[in-house]
């Protein structure tokens, strides 16, 4: 589970991502402050992993908390939820590696997008022991260019992925993954890891036919079945 504290100085508004974030999977609201000196409090007291903070709080604007959240809750995660659009608290945010900046009011579907997105993040960057630059591409974003690479399981790169399916897309009597690891420089196990990856995302089909010699072979096609 994921704990959360809204930070919310309106309670209306604070009920109303309470209810949002009851709408999410895996999680779990543990307390709600109204100011800074609560959020604080709650922060020393529970056990957080996210918190959703306001900018317009009554004792100290919310970007100001940022410094102090770095410092001494350095595992937290932070989402701005607010209705402040001026660009010096954008800048601040995001110079504090703010995780999302919402502008309220957030509809329930935008919610639950941004929320799913940041749990996706969390769940690979547990699920991955070595990480490579396409997989921190996708995490982070290509610095020059906005080009979103699919977010691949460890041991899939995506450069040899696109490989893999540019040898297999002209093969219209299905090749093997032997002959697919001589065509990529690769051994045969690593073309079968990524043809299987492919046939299990349905980009591409598999079939058992009987070679020369009579033993069946698998054959890999690209396409997915009609």
């Amino acid at each position: 589970m994921i704990n959360v504290i809204i930070a919310e100085d309106d309670f209306r508004v604070a009920q109303i991502h309470e209810a949002y974030l009851a709408e999410v999977k895996q999680m779990n609201l543990v307390g709600k402050a109204r100011n800074a000196k609560e959020t604080f409090e709650l922060m020393e007291k529970l056990e957080v992993d996210l918190i959703l903070l306001d900018v317009y709080m009554p004792d100290r604007l919310g970007t100001e908390l940022l410094a102090q959240i770095r410092e001494n809750y350095p595992e937290v995660d932070i989402m701005m939820i607010t209705a402040a659009t001026d660009k010096a608290f954008v800048n601040k945010a995001l110079n504090y590696g703010v995780e999302h900046y919402l502008v309220k009011p957030i509809t329930i579907e935008r919610f639950k997008e941004i929320m799913g997105q940041y749990k996706k993040k969390k769940e690979l960057l547990k699920s991955v022991s070595d990480v490579n630059q396409d997989f921190l591409d996708s995490l982070f974003g290509s610095s020059d260019k906005q080009i979103e690479k699919p977010l691949l399981p460890s041991g899939i790169d995506y450069v040899t992925l696109k490989k893999v399916k540019e040898i297999i897309k002209f093969e219209t009597d299905g090749i093997t993954s032997e002959k697919v690891g001589k065509k990529m420089g690769a051994s045969r196990t690593t073309a079968r890891r990524y043809l299987e990856y492919l046939v299990g995302t349905g980009e591409a089909i598999s079939e058992h036919v009987y070679g020369i010699v009579g033993r069946p072979e698998r054959r890999y096609y690209s396409g997915k079945v009609e």
